[in-house]
């Protein structure tokens, strides 16, 4: 077993990574950043401008905010000014109601929004948002992760400044993990240290389970578990009901409803694809509480070690890596141990890689599905011992090389790829 004083690190990180987010995290952290410089201005702002990397405008451009039916940048930026409350951090737009939306549409509609990339370098996150009002100006900016602000200024006066050192992530302490820490980790632990993880249940079957109530997105969800025969295509499985109910949850959350998910690493997609297909496959097996508990756990850490080399945002889908966590629970719920889960590993590394990040927006379901199905497909190859061998790929006999051959491609090797995206979706 680690030692306790190791645990506590890794719990600390779990909780400050695994959150409650409202809305997609990019948007909602230009709110957040919007919301800042409005506290900071102390009154009503005449004008807003942001400015953010070209990875956030991708992943903000076309996803629904909470309570508005509109979508993209211009009104989570209004809605961050007019009734955005920074203590609520990913929550920031909880307060959202019609009138603040009118106001918002009325802000936008007398071009007091403006939105631009920043000019020069800049981290890959990075968020910036300037409020005016007579004659004076405030100024936020968010860099590295989605509620880390680094510098804070009003008029002339700098009331923080954290850009230097440049931090990838400053609010983040570095944790070295291995997945056999990981493994030990999930598997060791007293469970009483690892019971909040539940939360992650709680949140993220509710989102399903509106979504399945009502019309969100693409209704993916609803179309696999629900309509037009599909128990004759798919049959009434544990796969379809991961498969689901997970598409289910990012329908409502890409979709705009107002209802929280669990995020991982910053993202909600990737935090629902950490639990869902975890949950659902204890649900159907009849799996112990504490069995539930380390698979959630083993999930969402090795999910947070993946990040750790690859970055916030990047080319390479998220679902990509949260599906390597959730596959890695699957397999330990199926019986497998950590042989069997890095084999799991492996098997994700040598079938979703290149799966492309294209923004937010509502057919991402589409890929969670894909990525599910291929968790799935991976952990039952790897309890019979079925396993990419080093010879085929970028798979390599050690797993966590295998694990960084992968983020190296996502935050290196797909950085064409991405500005291509970007010109494509902004030159349509």
């Amino acid at each position: 077993m680690l030692s306790s004083e190791c645990r506590k690190e890794i719990i600390d990180l779990i909780n400050r990574e695994v959150v409650p987010a409202m809305g997609c995290t990019e948007p909602i952290a230009v709110s957040l950043c919007t919301a800042k410089a409005v506290e900071i201005l102390g009154r009503k702002p005449e004008q807003i401008k942001v400015y953010l990397s070209p990875n956030v405008l991708k992943n903000a451009m076309g996803v629904g905010i909470p309570g508005t039916d509109m979508i993209g940048l211009p009104i989570a930026i209004a809605l961050g000014a007019l009734v955005g409350k920074t203590e609520y951090q990913l929550e920031v737009l909880r307060d959202v109601n019609p009138e603040a939306v009118a106001q918002g549409r009325a802000m936008i509609d007398d071009g007091r929004v403006q939105v631009g990339v920043k000019d020069g370098d800049c981290e890959t996150l990075y968020i910036e948002a300037q409020a005016f009002a007579e004659g004076e100006c405030a100024t936020a900016v968010i860099a590295g992760s989605h509620t880390n602000f680094v510098y804070l200024t009003k008029g002339e006066q700098v009331l923080l400044d954290n850009r230097i050192p440049a931090s990838a992530a400053a609010d983040v302490k570095h944790v070295d993990l291995t997945l056999r820490t990981v493994w030990e980790f999930a598997t060791t632990s007293p469970i009483e240290e690892l019971s909040f993880i539940l939360e992650a249940r709680r949140l993220n079957k509710a989102a399903a389970d509106e979504s399945l109530r009502g019309k969100w997105g693409h209704c993916l969800g609803r179309t696999i578990r629900e309509s037009n025969g599909s128990h004759r295509i798919l049959g009434d499985t544990i796969l379809s009901h991961m498969v689901g109910y997970t598409s289910a949850a990012c329908d409502a959350r890409m979709g705009g409803a107002k209802i929280p998910v669990m995020s991982n690493s910053g993202s909600g997609n990737q935090g629902i694809v950490s639990t869902l297909p975890v949950v659902v496959y204890a649900e159907d097996t009849g799996a112990t509480e504490e069995q539930l508990i380390r698979a959630l756990i083993l999930s969402h850490l090795t999910v947070i070690y993946i990040k750790q080399s690859l970055g916030r945002l990047s080319a390479l889908c998220g679902c990509v890596v949260a599906s390597t966590g959730s596959s890695c629970g699957v397999t330990y719920l199926m019986g497998g141990g950590y042989e069997e889960v890095a084999m799991a590993v492996k098997n994700m590394v040598a079938t979703l890689t290149g799966m492309i990040c294209d923004g937010a927006k509502p057919s991402c379901a589409l890929k969670l599905s894909s990525s599910v199905s291929t968790a799935v497909m991976a952990a039952m190859m790897a309890i019979e011992h079925r396993c990419v061998t080093a010879y085929e790929g970028i798979v390599d006999d050690d797993v966590d090389k295998s694990i960084l051959n992968l983020t190296t491609i996502g935050s290196r090797g797909m950085l064409e790829t991405d500005r291509m995206i970007l010109h494509i979706m902004t030159h349509k």
